[in-house]
């Protein structure tokens, strides 16, 4: 499990480089993106099906995007795109396109309701997250940076 977190970890700060975000943030969105990974984990361990640890690690992800967002200064988005790069159901995409051209389409089908139901799950727990209200974060920024 230790070494799950550390290559999400490493996969999101590398994914965070590729989209060229500013080098001071790099152990940051490392961090979110190990942590949402943690959460999904976590719900796994514990009996949930893909979708629902998707929308718990999502919404966790947003969380703390958010308020890194407010405590760094920084748009919520540097770390919420990085932080979601261990989520994406990359592999389901490509078995879905696999089972299509190999004229699976049963298994076609199964894959690609799988992998929509994760993708929906992402956003969902994305769309959960932004509710909230900004100025709740913003505080929470004011409070950290004062006692820094």
């Amino acid at each position: 499990m230790i070494d799950q977190i550390a290559v999400s970890m490493a996969a999101t700060i590398a994914f965070a480089v590729l989209f060229h975000v500013p080098r001071s943030e790099y152990l940051l969105c490392g961090i979110n993106g190990a942590f949402g990974w943690m959460v999904y984990l976590f719900c796994m361990s514990k009996g949930t099906g893909t979708a629902l640890a998707s929308i718990w690690a999502a919404l966790a992800l947003t969380l703390i995007a958010r308020i890194l967002s407010a405590v760094r200064k920084m748009p919520s988005t540097v770390f919420l795109i990085t932080g979601i790069f261990t989520l994406v159901p990359g592999s389901g995409i490509y078995y879905t396109s696999y089972y299509l051209i190999m004229d699976d389409l049963e298994q076609c089908a199964a894959k690609g309701m799988e992998t929509f139901k994760i993708a929906g799950a992402i956003v969902l727990g994305i769309i959960f997250g932004l509710m909230l209200p900004q100025s709740w974060f913003n505080q929470l920024g004011k409070v950290w940076n004062r006692k820094l």
